[in-house]
């Protein structure tokens, strides 16, 4: 089995197969994600041959790993048939081109059929500006005016947001843990006030 692994004929099946499990490898530790690390490439190619190959349906590095692993295997089931059969594997020359060709039809069936049952991305994502009127926590230093400290607050999807404030007023200051509000934003700066200076207008004519 070695012996036929590391045969000439085979090494670039052998070689996509290890590639596969490398960058699975690398997923699994935590160094990308097949959603953010999403390659772009600027290149002009018709719509329906993208489409049908697959691209949109899947991030294309999820796709790569689709096609190494559609490649690698059915090289090796080739060659292994080619030898049991005639006694030798299939020259690369031959083996490695006509895989490629048949691996693309198949990667596009294969993505099809991962993209029904994976979860679809979606995005959460919203302008800074939400945050105006919503409640921070301090998490990070200690704030003062110009001198501004870390805070966490959350937008309406309940995503966390890591912002800078400080106080709106002069005197005031924010300790880390404290509660305050976010009033207004300049910049990347938010001001804010104690949540014990905000009152509600009063009702009374």
């Amino acid at each position: 089995m070695l012996s036929f692994l590391a045969a000439s004929e085979n090494v670039a099946f052998v070689t996509a197969i290890l590639l596969m499990l490398l960058i699975g490898v690398v997923q699994l530790i935590g160094l990308g994600h097949f959603a953010d690390g999403d390659l772009h490439a600027d290149v002009h190619v018709d719509a329906d041959l993208l489409s049908w190959l697959g691209v949109g349906r899947l991030p294309l590095l999820m796709l790569l790993v689709v096609f190494l692993a559609i490649f690698g295997i059915a090289g090796l089931i080739l060659q292994q048939a080619v030898a049991d059969w005639t006694g030798a594997p299939l020259d690369a020359w031959i083996a490695v081109p006509a895989v490629a060709v048949a691996s693309l039809p198949l990667t596009g069936l294969a993505a099809r059929g991962l993209a029904r049952i994976l979860p679809q991305d979606h995005t959460t994502a919203v302008p800074l500006e939400v945050l105006i009127g919503t409640t921070a926590q301090v998490i990070t230093g200690r704030a003062t005016l110009g001198s501004p400290a870390r805070a966490r607050a959350q937008d309406h999807h309940g995503q966390a947001h890591y912002v800078m404030v400080e106080p709106d007023q002069s005197g005031q200051v924010f300790e880390e843990g404290e509660r305050v509000l976010l009033v207004r934003r300049e910049g990347e700066l938010f001001r804010a006030i104690s949540r014990g200076d905000f009152r509600l207008p009063s009702l009374e004519s």
